[in-house]
């Protein structure tokens, strides 16, 4: 599989980086930090590690701040210390990787604050930035979150547009789970006559209830049987969250937390040269 921080450095650099080869002496050497320039809950402080260790296996990269560390505005994540090309050479990519993903962990942690004591867990979703999906789901775990499944090959979602070819849902689990009996199976339902078919078949592990209402999630998590699981999906946000959450759903995944996230302010600034 391609690295994702290698593509980032070809189409960054290109042939050179022709500011640094022109304006920088080739024995400068500086310190330097990468800082938050807000609040914020820190995630791909290892990817910046690896951009520049791609760059030059002799700097000096000091982590400061682990991920999933809460920060406050001016306070250093990263210390450098080398070549000042290779500094300057890997700072746009490497703010662009830490800013994304820390605004993925920050809005995770927001979402798992607001519904803290619920019993209910916030999950990812598969709407991911396409060859950042393992970065920006390491990016939810470090806000508190949890991933669904990473792809379509380790879980089974069955959604709407399966079910429109009406398929033998039992005798199709069943030859599922000879072939995996191990694989989480998931089925999504739109209406409480669905949840209540759904709720007979013993193979199913969780019921994905789709953009219900409060009063529809209450019911559908009422016709529970030991060892399913609901969860909850569509239309979610920081508003919202909770009365999702005190419905008694296990699960809530959001989409936003990937797709949506805003990346939050970082900084790398010489500290001497």
């Amino acid at each position: 599989m391609i690295d994702p921080v290698d593509i980032a450095l070809a189409e960054d650099i290109g042939g050179g980086d022709l500011t640094s080869l022109y304006f920088i002496p080739e024995i400068s050497q500086s310190r330097a930090r990468i800082f938050a320039k807000e609040p914020c809950v820190v995630a791909g402080v290892d990817v910046v590690r690896r951009v520049y260790r791609k760059l030059d296996a002799q700097l000096e990269i000091s982590i400061l701040k682990q991920d999933g560390s809460f920060v406050q505005r001016g306070e250093s994540v990263i210390e450098l210390s080398g070549c000042t090309r290779t500094i300057l050479t890997g700072e746009r990519v490497s703010l662009n990787f830490i800013q994304r993903l820390s605004g993925i962990a920050t809005l995770t942690a927001q979402f798992v604050e607001a519904v803290r004591e619920t019993g209910a867990t916030i999950l990812d979703t598969r709407k991911t930035t396409p060859g950042l999906r393992a970065m920006e789901k390491a990016a939810v775990m470090a806000g508190g979150g949890r991933n669904h499944r990473m792809g379509l090959y380790d879980g089974v979602m069955v959604k709407d547009n399966h079910l429109l070819a009406r398929p033998d849902l039992q005798h199709a689990m069943r030859a599922l789970r000879r072939s995996h009996p191990t694989v989480l199976i998931e089925v999504e339902a739109d209406s409480i006559d669905q949840v209540r078919e759904f709720v007979r078949l013993e193979e199913i592990d969780v019921i994905l209830l789709d953009n219900m209402s409060p009063d529809q999630l209450r019911a559908s998590v009422a016709l529970k049987r030991p060892g399913l699981k609901f969860e909850a999906s569509g239309g979610v946000s920081l508003a919202s969250v909770r009365h999702i959450a005190e419905t008694g759903v296990d699960f809530i995944s959001v989409g936003q937390l990937t797709h949506s996230a805003r990346a939050v302010d970082f900084s790398l600034e010489l500290v001497n040269a």
